[in-house]
């Protein structure tokens, strides 16, 4: 086995987690290498509610082909707080993703895991419409998703060598980290609702509102009950997690082949 440590990126230490700072060119460039080399890659698109419900999975992703990106106000604000810094470029999995893949297309064999039954399916109808992305499988994440074998089996079987994974946090970055190593597709993406959103499922909110960065509140008007806690509760120990963390960098554990 061979074990490697590569030099590390330009990152900003999170709550504990090492961010990215990149630009969505550079890394749509960086997972398209993946795929040319069949490096296994994985990509978590890091907002307030990651940071907050994915602390037990830090240790998991400090390694250095877990890509972890800034997602949203929230962790810009913080960021600044504790770096004096700012990132290059917002990044978040619902504007990227599908960009990304219409920009390997030819390239990209997509199998899409997560969402309520149907919703996989019609999302992929999306990408293969609007995208020009070819999916090669669709499996939901209820009564379909219930055993990880199964899906693992159906992974494979398609010869995807992209995943996303949309389950929500911290359910979609725990079976990514527990089932890569399973499956011999290549970048693993965790996606949230993006699957919603190309299904139609969920609408997006006005390109008005998205450029001010207010998406988050009109999604939390949409749906008050799910998501007033995670605006409210869990914003205050997201900052609080931040800020006692600081600066400290995590140790990246070494690559393993």
């Amino acid at each position: 086995m061979n074990m490697s440590v590569n030099p590390s990126p330009d990152t900003l230490s999170l709550g504990g987690f090492p961010l990215l700072r990149t630009t969505a060119t550079e890394l749509a460039q960086q997972l398209q290498r993946a795929l040319e080399t069949g490096e296994t890659h994985t990509l978590f698109f890091a907002n307030t509610n990651f940071i907050v419900k994915c602390q037990p999975m830090k240790e998991a992703m400090n390694e250095q082909r877990t890509l972890i990106v800034n997602d949203g106000i929230g962790v810009d604000i913080a960021t600044w707080l504790v770096h004096r810094r700012k990132f290059p470029q917002n990044l978040n999995g619902t504007d990227f993703t599908p960009q990304y893949l219409h920009s390997v297309r030819g390239k990209a064999r997509v199998f899409l895991f997560g969402g309520k039954p149907g919703i996989a399916q019609r999302a992929a109808d999306t990408l293969k419409k609007d995208f020009d992305v070819e999916v090669v499988g669709t499996c939901d994440g209820y009564e379909q998703g219930r055993d990880p074998e199964k899906v693992i089996t159906a992974i494979n079987a398609a010869e995807a060598n992209i995943v996303l994974v949309a389950m929500g946090n911290p359910m979609q970055e725990q079976w990514i980290l527990d089932n890569r190593q399973h499956t011999t597709a290549t970048v693993f993406i965790g996606v949230g609702a993006l699957l919603d959103f190309l299904a139609g499922d969920k609408p997006r909110a006005p390109r008005l509102v998205q450029s001010l960065r207010l998406e988050w509140l009109y999604r939390l008007c949409l749906e008050p009950t799910r998501l007033m806690r995670r605006y409210t509760i869990d914003i205050a120990v997201f900052l609080a997690l931040c800020l006692r963390a600081g600066k400290q960098q995590p140790t990246r554990v070494p690559v393993q082949d």
